[in-house]
Protein backbone atom coordinates (compact mmCIF):
# COMPACT_ATOMS: atom_id res chain seq x y z
CA UNK A 1 0.00 0.00 0.00
CA UNK A 2 2.90 2.36 0.59
CA UNK A 3 4.60 1.54 -3.00
CA UNK A 4 1.07 2.55 -4.24
CA UNK A 5 0.99 5.55 -2.14
CA UNK A 6 4.42 6.51 -2.92
CA UNK A 7 4.08 5.96 -7.14
CA UNK A 8 0.84 8.12 -7.31
CA UNK A 9 2.61 10.88 -5.21
CA UNK A 10 5.34 11.07 -7.75
CA UNK A 11 2.81 11.38 -10.64
CA UNK A 12 1.20 13.76 -9.50
CA UNK A 13 4.26 16.03 -8.66
CA UNK A 14 5.43 15.20 -12.19
CA UNK A 15 2.30 16.51 -13.97
CA UNK A 16 2.36 19.51 -11.98
CA UNK A 17 5.67 20.12 -12.49
CA UNK A 18 5.01 19.84 -16.18
CA UNK A 19 2.15 22.54 -15.80
CA UNK A 20 3.74 24.64 -14.05
CA UNK A 21 7.26 24.44 -17.02
CA UNK A 22 3.86 25.24 -18.95
CA UNK A 23 2.75 28.23 -17.40
CA UNK A 24 6.44 29.46 -16.76
CA UNK A 25 7.08 28.98 -20.66
CA UNK A 26 4.01 31.20 -21.39
CA UNK A 27 4.92 33.62 -19.25
CA UNK A 28 8.18 34.37 -20.36
CA UNK A 29 7.02 34.56 -23.68
CA UNK A 30 4.71 37.47 -23.03
CA UNK A 31 7.04 39.51 -20.98
CA UNK A 32 8.54 42.66 -23.14
CA UNK A 33 11.77 44.16 -21.85
CA UNK A 34 11.44 47.67 -20.47
CA UNK A 35 13.82 49.77 -22.05
CA UNK A 36 14.52 53.55 -20.67
CA UNK A 37 14.77 55.78 -23.28
CA UNK A 38 15.11 59.72 -23.58
CA UNK A 39 16.22 62.37 -26.09
CA UNK A 40 16.15 65.92 -25.15
CA UNK A 41 15.83 69.43 -26.74
CA UNK A 42 18.02 72.00 -26.99
CA UNK A 43 20.75 68.29 -27.80
CA UNK A 44 23.61 70.96 -27.76
CA UNK A 45 24.87 74.19 -26.76
CA UNK A 46 22.26 74.53 -23.76
CA UNK A 47 22.83 77.55 -21.52
CA UNK A 48 22.82 78.32 -18.12
CA UNK A 49 18.81 79.02 -17.14
CA UNK A 50 17.66 77.88 -20.38
CA UNK A 51 14.92 75.42 -20.33
CA UNK A 52 15.30 72.14 -21.44
CA UNK A 53 12.25 69.85 -22.68
CA UNK A 54 12.53 65.87 -22.31
CA UNK A 55 11.03 63.06 -24.34
CA UNK A 56 11.21 59.50 -23.19
CA UNK A 57 8.06 58.56 -25.88
CA UNK A 58 10.89 56.06 -27.50
CA UNK A 59 10.70 54.33 -24.30
CA UNK A 60 9.71 50.37 -24.73
CA UNK A 61 7.49 48.58 -25.03
CA UNK A 62 5.05 50.92 -27.00
CA UNK A 63 1.13 50.18 -26.04
CA UNK A 64 1.81 49.95 -22.46
CA UNK A 65 1.43 51.75 -19.40
CA UNK A 66 4.73 52.79 -18.05
CA UNK A 67 5.32 55.42 -15.53
CA UNK A 68 8.27 57.96 -15.69
CA UNK A 69 11.01 58.86 -12.75
CA UNK A 70 13.09 62.29 -13.26
CA UNK A 71 15.85 62.82 -11.57
CA UNK A 72 18.07 65.92 -13.16
CA UNK A 73 20.83 66.70 -10.59
CA UNK A 74 21.92 63.09 -10.06
CA UNK A 75 20.91 63.37 -6.11
CA UNK A 76 18.81 60.01 -6.33
CA UNK A 77 15.34 61.77 -5.60
CA UNK A 78 12.40 62.27 -8.06
CA UNK A 79 12.75 65.94 -9.68
CA UNK A 80 9.37 64.93 -12.26
CA UNK A 81 7.24 62.39 -13.10
CA UNK A 82 5.79 61.50 -16.86
CA UNK A 83 6.84 60.88 -19.71
CA UNK A 84 7.45 64.46 -20.65
CA UNK A 85 9.44 66.70 -18.41
CA UNK A 86 11.41 70.20 -18.66
CA UNK A 87 14.14 71.31 -16.48
CA UNK A 88 16.52 74.46 -16.43
CA UNK A 89 20.04 74.36 -14.70
CA UNK A 90 21.26 77.86 -13.14
CA UNK A 91 24.90 77.10 -13.25
CA UNK A 92 26.96 76.17 -15.79
CA UNK A 93 28.77 73.01 -15.20
CA UNK A 94 27.74 69.23 -16.05
CA UNK A 95 24.98 67.55 -14.95
CA UNK A 96 23.54 63.19 -14.78
CA UNK A 97 20.36 63.01 -16.01
CA UNK A 98 18.58 59.92 -15.37
CA UNK A 99 15.02 58.17 -16.13
CA UNK A 100 13.47 55.40 -14.81
CA UNK A 101 10.65 53.61 -16.30
CA UNK A 102 8.60 50.76 -14.75
CA UNK A 103 5.47 48.70 -15.60
CA UNK A 104 4.47 48.14 -12.20
CA UNK A 105 6.41 44.60 -11.54
CA UNK A 106 9.96 45.29 -13.35
CA UNK A 107 12.14 49.20 -14.48
CA UNK A 108 14.64 50.13 -15.98
CA UNK A 109 16.61 53.38 -15.72
CA UNK A 110 19.40 55.25 -18.02
CA UNK A 111 21.28 57.84 -17.54
CA UNK A 112 22.80 61.07 -19.86
CA UNK A 113 25.55 64.01 -19.25
CA UNK A 114 24.31 67.32 -20.23
CA UNK A 115 26.97 70.27 -20.33
CA UNK A 116 25.76 73.51 -19.27
CA UNK A 117 27.24 76.36 -20.58
CA UNK A 118 27.47 79.81 -19.93
CA UNK A 119 24.35 82.33 -21.32
CA UNK A 120 27.03 84.68 -22.70
CA UNK A 121 29.24 82.31 -24.59
CA UNK A 122 30.01 82.42 -28.72
CA UNK A 123 29.31 79.00 -30.32
CA UNK A 124 32.47 78.19 -32.38
CA UNK A 125 31.92 77.41 -36.54
CA UNK A 126 32.53 73.92 -37.79
CA UNK A 127 33.93 73.88 -41.28
CA UNK A 128 35.58 70.63 -43.68
CA UNK A 129 37.95 72.00 -45.96
CA UNK A 130 36.73 70.69 -49.88
CA UNK A 131 39.19 70.20 -52.93
CA UNK A 132 39.50 67.58 -55.54
CA UNK A 133 41.79 65.52 -57.20
CA UNK A 134 43.48 68.56 -59.95
CA UNK A 135 42.96 65.76 -63.03
CA UNK A 136 41.17 62.65 -63.21
CA UNK A 137 43.07 59.51 -65.03
CA UNK A 138 42.77 61.22 -68.39
CA UNK A 139 43.84 64.72 -67.86
CA UNK A 140 40.93 66.34 -67.86
CA UNK A 141 39.97 69.05 -64.90
CA UNK A 142 38.22 67.71 -62.07
CA UNK A 143 34.89 69.79 -61.15
CA UNK A 144 34.82 71.44 -57.74
CA UNK A 145 32.03 72.41 -54.81
CA UNK A 146 31.41 71.99 -51.47
CA UNK A 147 32.79 68.43 -51.60
CA UNK A 148 36.04 65.73 -52.13
CA UNK A 149 36.58 64.33 -55.03
CA UNK A 150 39.30 62.01 -55.16
CA UNK A 151 40.38 60.21 -58.96
CA UNK A 152 42.51 56.56 -58.05
CA UNK A 153 44.48 55.74 -61.26
CA UNK A 154 45.73 52.55 -61.72
CA UNK A 155 47.87 53.17 -64.76
CA UNK A 156 49.66 49.59 -65.33
CA UNK A 157 47.33 46.76 -64.16
CA UNK A 158 48.94 43.37 -64.09
CA UNK A 159 46.71 40.78 -66.59
CA UNK A 160 46.88 38.50 -63.70
CA UNK A 161 44.78 40.76 -61.43
CA UNK A 162 42.11 41.28 -63.61
CA UNK A 163 40.05 43.50 -60.53
CA UNK A 164 39.05 46.79 -60.88
CA UNK A 165 39.47 48.23 -57.14
CA UNK A 166 42.09 50.05 -55.25
CA UNK A 167 42.19 52.03 -52.31
CA UNK A 168 43.51 55.73 -51.10
CA UNK A 169 44.04 57.82 -48.31
CA UNK A 170 42.39 61.11 -47.80
CA UNK A 171 43.24 64.37 -45.45
CA UNK A 172 40.07 65.82 -43.86
CA UNK A 173 40.61 69.17 -43.10
CA UNK A 174 39.18 71.42 -40.27
CA UNK A 175 41.69 74.63 -40.45
CA UNK A 176 39.16 76.56 -41.49
CA UNK A 177 36.65 76.35 -38.38
CA UNK A 178 36.66 78.84 -35.84
CA UNK A 179 35.99 79.03 -32.05
CA UNK A 180 33.67 81.92 -31.75
CA UNK A 181 35.39 84.50 -30.27
CA UNK A 182 39.08 85.86 -30.18
CA UNK A 183 39.96 84.59 -26.58
CA UNK A 184 38.76 81.54 -27.07
CA UNK A 185 40.25 78.02 -28.80
CA UNK A 186 38.78 74.65 -29.97
CA UNK A 187 39.24 72.24 -27.76
CA UNK A 188 38.14 69.63 -29.49
CA UNK A 189 37.66 68.41 -33.11
CA UNK A 190 35.95 64.96 -33.62
CA UNK A 191 35.57 62.92 -37.46
CA UNK A 192 32.29 60.63 -37.56
CA UNK A 193 33.29 58.73 -40.62
CA UNK A 194 29.93 56.88 -41.38
CA UNK A 195 26.96 59.25 -40.03
CA UNK A 196 24.35 56.52 -41.12
CA UNK A 197 26.09 54.37 -38.33
CA UNK A 198 26.02 54.43 -34.67
CA UNK A 199 29.45 52.89 -33.36
CA UNK A 200 29.39 54.08 -30.49
CA UNK A 201 25.49 52.81 -29.31
CA UNK A 202 24.51 55.88 -27.78
CA UNK A 203 21.08 56.31 -29.78
CA UNK A 204 23.08 59.04 -31.85
CA UNK A 205 24.63 58.28 -35.83
CA UNK A 206 26.06 61.58 -36.59
CA UNK A 207 28.45 61.70 -33.37
CA UNK A 208 30.93 58.87 -33.44
CA UNK A 209 34.52 59.66 -32.42
CA UNK A 210 36.52 57.62 -35.74
CA UNK A 211 39.31 60.67 -35.71
CA UNK A 212 40.42 63.18 -33.55
CA UNK A 213 42.73 66.13 -34.73
CA UNK A 214 42.48 69.33 -36.74
CA UNK A 215 43.75 67.38 -39.85
CA UNK A 216 43.62 63.96 -40.07
CA UNK A 217 43.95 61.30 -42.86
CA UNK A 218 41.44 58.68 -43.66
CA UNK A 219 43.05 55.07 -44.80
CA UNK A 220 42.12 52.88 -47.28
CA UNK A 221 39.02 54.40 -49.10
CA UNK A 222 37.99 52.08 -51.88
CA UNK A 223 35.55 53.85 -54.34
CA UNK A 224 32.04 54.89 -53.40
CA UNK A 225 30.31 57.40 -51.85
CA UNK A 226 30.51 58.34 -48.52
CA UNK A 227 29.51 61.42 -46.28
CA UNK A 228 31.59 62.65 -43.40
CA UNK A 229 30.55 64.42 -40.13
CA UNK A 230 32.82 67.08 -38.03
CA UNK A 231 31.97 68.37 -34.43
CA UNK A 232 34.14 70.70 -33.30
CA UNK A 233 34.06 72.39 -29.07
CA UNK A 234 35.48 75.07 -27.95
CA UNK A 235 36.85 76.30 -24.54
CA UNK A 236 33.61 77.24 -23.09
CA UNK A 237 32.09 73.95 -24.34
CA UNK A 238 29.80 74.68 -27.26
CA UNK A 239 30.05 73.05 -30.41
CA UNK A 240 29.41 73.34 -33.81
CA UNK A 241 29.10 70.58 -36.98
CA UNK A 242 29.64 70.22 -40.57
CA UNK A 243 29.39 67.68 -43.09
CA UNK A 244 30.57 66.85 -46.57
CA UNK A 245 30.61 63.95 -49.43
CA UNK A 246 33.77 62.87 -50.54
CA UNK A 247 33.41 60.44 -53.51
CA UNK A 248 36.10 58.40 -54.51
CA UNK A 249 35.96 57.40 -58.66
CA UNK A 250 38.77 55.24 -60.20
CA UNK A 251 39.85 54.12 -63.46
CA UNK A 252 42.03 50.63 -63.96
CA UNK A 253 44.10 50.06 -66.99
CA UNK A 254 45.32 46.78 -68.68
CA UNK A 255 47.83 47.18 -71.54
CA UNK A 256 49.24 45.26 -74.18
CA UNK A 257 47.87 41.90 -73.93
CA UNK A 258 46.32 38.68 -76.12
CA UNK A 259 43.04 37.59 -76.44
CA UNK A 260 42.81 33.77 -77.61
CA UNK A 261 41.14 32.48 -80.69
CA UNK A 262 37.87 30.72 -80.86
CA UNK A 263 39.05 27.08 -81.85
CA UNK A 264 35.90 24.99 -79.84
CA UNK A 265 33.25 26.42 -81.12
CA UNK A 266 32.96 28.41 -78.14
CA UNK A 267 33.87 31.88 -77.96
CA UNK A 268 37.14 33.22 -75.94
CA UNK A 269 36.74 35.61 -72.67
CA UNK A 270 38.59 37.50 -70.07
CA UNK A 271 36.56 38.29 -67.21
CA UNK A 272 36.99 41.48 -65.38
CA UNK A 273 35.65 42.19 -62.05
CA UNK A 274 34.53 45.36 -60.35
CA UNK A 275 32.37 46.57 -56.97
CA UNK A 276 29.21 48.75 -57.70
CA UNK A 277 27.14 50.80 -54.59
CA UNK A 278 24.10 51.77 -55.16
CA UNK A 279 22.10 52.31 -51.86
CA UNK A 280 19.82 55.76 -52.16
CA UNK A 281 18.97 55.37 -48.43
CA UNK A 282 22.84 55.96 -47.30
CA UNK A 283 23.62 58.23 -50.16
CA UNK A 284 26.14 55.97 -51.63
CA UNK A 285 25.09 55.61 -55.42
CA UNK A 286 27.23 55.25 -58.31
CA UNK A 287 26.88 57.64 -61.68
CA UNK A 288 28.22 55.26 -64.26
CA UNK A 289 30.38 52.55 -64.99
CA UNK A 290 32.38 52.46 -68.11
CA UNK A 291 34.60 49.95 -70.01
CA UNK A 292 36.61 51.25 -72.92
CA UNK A 293 38.27 48.29 -75.12
CA UNK A 294 40.42 49.55 -78.16
CA UNK A 295 42.25 46.98 -80.33
CA UNK A 296 43.74 47.08 -83.67
CA UNK A 297 41.72 46.38 -86.75
CA UNK A 298 44.21 43.39 -88.69
CA UNK A 299 46.03 41.73 -85.44
CA UNK A 300 50.09 41.73 -87.08
CA UNK A 301 50.41 37.93 -86.84
CA UNK A 302 47.35 37.11 -88.20
CA UNK A 303 47.05 34.60 -91.19
CA UNK A 304 44.28 34.93 -93.85
CA UNK A 305 43.19 31.82 -95.05
CA UNK A 306 41.33 32.98 -97.65
CA UNK A 307 43.97 35.19 -99.24
CA UNK A 308 43.39 38.74 -100.81
CA UNK A 309 39.91 38.23 -99.13
CA UNK A 310 41.16 39.99 -95.97
CA UNK A 311 37.79 39.19 -94.11
CA UNK A 312 39.50 36.51 -91.61
CA UNK A 313 41.99 39.05 -90.30
CA UNK A 314 39.64 41.91 -89.77
CA UNK A 315 39.36 42.17 -85.50
CA UNK A 316 36.06 42.24 -83.47
CA UNK A 317 36.38 42.18 -79.59
CA UNK A 318 33.14 43.12 -77.95
CA UNK A 319 32.38 43.86 -74.50
CA UNK A 320 29.64 42.07 -71.93
CA UNK A 321 28.64 43.11 -68.74
CA UNK A 322 27.18 41.04 -65.97
CA UNK A 323 25.82 41.24 -62.38
CA UNK A 324 26.37 39.31 -60.02
CA UNK A 325 23.76 36.56 -60.43
CA UNK A 326 25.14 36.59 -63.98
CA UNK A 327 22.55 38.35 -65.99
CA UNK A 328 23.62 39.78 -69.22
CA UNK A 329 23.15 44.00 -68.60
CA UNK A 330 24.42 44.87 -71.99
CA UNK A 331 26.37 44.27 -74.42
CA UNK A 332 28.55 46.23 -77.94
CA UNK A 333 28.00 42.78 -80.33
CA UNK A 334 25.70 45.12 -82.47
CA UNK A 335 28.15 47.92 -82.58
CA UNK A 336 29.22 47.52 -86.86
CA UNK A 337 32.34 47.17 -87.62
CA UNK A 338 31.92 50.85 -89.33
CA UNK A 339 31.09 52.62 -86.06
CA UNK A 340 33.93 51.55 -83.41
CA UNK A 341 35.59 54.50 -84.06
CA UNK A 342 34.08 56.94 -81.95
CA UNK A 343 37.22 59.75 -81.95
CA UNK A 344 39.06 57.88 -78.79
CA UNK A 345 41.07 55.43 -80.92
CA UNK A 346 44.62 56.57 -80.80
CA UNK A 347 45.04 56.10 -84.73
CA UNK A 348 42.84 54.77 -87.98
CA UNK A 349 44.46 51.69 -87.44
CA UNK A 350 42.87 50.73 -84.04
CA UNK A 351 38.94 49.69 -83.13
CA UNK A 352 37.58 51.33 -80.06
CA UNK A 353 33.98 50.43 -78.32
CA UNK A 354 32.37 51.90 -74.99
CA UNK A 355 30.26 49.81 -73.12
CA UNK A 356 28.45 52.59 -70.58
CA UNK A 357 26.42 51.24 -67.51
CA UNK A 358 24.39 54.21 -66.10
CA UNK A 359 23.26 53.97 -62.63
CA UNK A 360 19.59 53.39 -63.41
CA UNK A 361 21.23 49.72 -63.91
CA UNK A 362 22.30 49.70 -60.51
CA UNK A 363 18.92 50.06 -58.84
CA UNK A 364 16.77 47.22 -56.84
CA UNK A 365 13.57 48.11 -58.80
CA UNK A 366 10.85 45.50 -59.84
CA UNK A 367 11.96 46.91 -63.73
CA UNK A 368 13.20 44.04 -66.00
CA UNK A 369 15.83 46.67 -67.12
CA UNK A 370 17.49 47.23 -63.73
CA UNK A 371 20.46 44.61 -62.30
CA UNK A 372 20.69 45.58 -59.03
CA UNK A 373 24.74 46.59 -57.47
CA UNK A 374 27.37 44.41 -56.10
CA UNK A 375 29.43 42.15 -57.40
CA UNK A 376 29.48 42.87 -61.54
CA UNK A 377 31.64 41.76 -64.59
CA UNK A 378 32.81 43.03 -67.70
CA UNK A 379 33.77 40.05 -70.35
CA UNK A 380 35.80 40.68 -73.43
CA UNK A 381 34.44 38.35 -75.95
CA UNK A 382 36.66 36.91 -79.09
CA UNK A 383 34.34 35.04 -81.58
CA UNK A 384 36.81 35.36 -84.22
CA UNK A 385 39.10 32.29 -84.63
CA UNK A 386 42.65 34.08 -84.70
CA UNK A 387 43.75 35.29 -81.46
CA UNK A 388 44.03 39.09 -81.35
CA UNK A 389 45.85 41.88 -79.88
CA UNK A 390 44.11 44.07 -77.23
CA UNK A 391 46.14 47.45 -77.50
CA UNK A 392 44.28 48.53 -73.90
CA UNK A 393 40.84 47.96 -71.75
CA UNK A 394 40.45 50.75 -69.35
CA UNK A 395 37.44 50.43 -66.85
CA UNK A 396 35.92 53.48 -64.87
CA UNK A 397 33.84 53.67 -61.45
CA UNK A 398 32.52 57.43 -61.64
CA UNK A 399 30.60 58.52 -58.51
CA UNK A 400 30.60 62.04 -59.03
Amino acid sequence: MGVMRKATFLAVLMMISGLAGCFGGDEDENSEEIVAVFTYSPATNIRAGQTIDFDARDSLPSGVALTYKWDFDGDNSIDATGRNADWSYPEVGEYTVELIVSDGSMSQSTTKTLTIVDATALPPTAEITSFSSEEDCEGEDVDEGNHIHIWICDFDKSNSDRNADGETNVELDASESTSGSGDDYISKYHWDLDLEFDADGDGDSTNDNDLEGETVEWKDLSPGEYEVGLTITNGKGLTDSDDIKVYVSYAGYWLDFQMGGNNSGDPVELDFEFTVHYDQDIGNTIRKAVGELTYPKIDSDCTDITPGDGNNCRAKLDLHAFNEEDDEATNTSNTGLDKRNDGDCNSDDNDCVHLTLSSYLFTDSESDSTYGDGEWTMKIRNNRVNDLHVESLVIRLVYK
